[in-house]
Parts: C-alpha cells; structure tokens; sequence
C-alpha cells in the first residue's frame, strides 16, 4: 500500500454513469478532470447502509463543487447497472435518487487497487476521499474503515485549502476556513500569525 499525497493519481478507463444518467463504457479520469481539480470518492457498494448517506450528503453539495470547478467522481466495484438500479430508487425505498455526479464501475476492483484502498479481507473499497488539484498531483487522501462515514464539508474545506495555497503560495494552518487569515511559509510567517491566534487553535 502506497500513501499517494504528492503522487500523481493513478489514471483509470472505466464504464460508468454520468450524472444526466447516460450509461457510458468509456470513462477516461484524466479526460474528464484535464484542468480542473476532481474527488475520487470511493465507497463498499450500493444498496448498503452508511453508503446512502454519504452519497446523497454528497449530491446536496454539489452546487459546492460546482463553483470550485471540483470533478466528482464516485467509485464502488457494482456495476454501471447496479449504479443505474441504485439512482433510479427511490431515497425513501433505500435509493440515492438521480445524483448530480459520476458514478464509476470498479468491477475488476482494479481501481481501488490502484489507489491503495482496498479492504484486506472485505475485497470492497474503503471509504476514501482522494482529492486531486489541476495538474493530476494528489494532494490530500482521507480513509475511513467501513463502518465510519465521512464528512462531506471538510471535504469541501481542503478544497478550498488547496486551491488558496496554490493560488496564493501561503499555507492554511490548523481548522483553516476559506475567507480567513493563512500564513506565510516562513519563520516570522508562523511568529505572526500563531501571535495573533494561538488562543483560538
């Protein structure tokens, strides 16, 4: 297993469904993020359990996303009609409902394989959120054991840091919020700004 910060991410051909519900067998990751930054959100398998949650807290911030010019990309290792099964079901009858993102079939697991986050025994994703900046470098990568479901806003938060710190130059320290104070990455940067908030770190 391989920690893929600072890598580039490993790039995949898949079939999937896109987010208007077209079924495809083509979807090339590096095509479709060229340019813009993209979140690898991998989960076990449809018709589960925390899955729900998560993809659906996923889809109601996709205007989020959106905005940020995010590529959102789910992968589990259903196929692309169990995706489509899973979409077309209602929320109340334990569906997700017709997401506003890609989903991606992982069917020979190959893609969870490579990017390091499949379960040793389970033979099913963990809960991973891989997020990629413009030039394919990975950039952050959050793993969560199955029972555990992630937290879409932090998702949308390191985002944020990593688009500042790009643009910018600067570094985002400790709870960093988009509109706040970052920090220059320098002795007298970290002196200045930990004067001014080290009480509330």
């Amino acid at each position: 297993m391989t920690v893929l910060v600072g890598r580039n991410a490993p790039d995949f051909k898949a079939s999937a469904v896109l987010a208007n519900g077209e079924i495809i067998s083509d979807y090339h990751f590096a095509e479709r993020t060229k340019g813009k930054e993209a979140l690898v959100f991998f989960y076990p398998l449809d018709f589960t359990f925390v899955c729900p949650t998560e993809l659906i807290a996923l889809d109601k911030r996709m205007a989020e996303f959106q905005a940020r010019n995010v590529e959102v990309i789910a992968v589990s290792i259903d196929s692309q009609f169990t995706h489509a099964a899973w979409r077309n079901t209602p929320i109340n009858k334990g569906g997700i409902g017709a997401v506003k993102y890609t989903m991606v079939a992982d069917v020979n697991h190959s893609i969870c394989q490579a990017y390091g986050i499949e379960h040793p025994t389970a033979s099913v994703a963990f809960r991973a959120a891989v997020l990629v900046d413009a030039t394919g470098l990975v950039r952050s990568e959050i793993i969560n054991d199955l029972p555990i479901g992630r937290d879409i806003d932090e998702i949308l938060r390191l985002i944020d840091a990593i688009q500042f710190a790009n643009k910018h130059g600067e570094v985002c320290p400790a709870g960093w919020q988009k509109g706040e104070k970052a920090m220059k990455p320098t002795s007298e940067g970290v002196s200045t700004y930990l004067s001014d908030n080290a009480d509330v770190l």
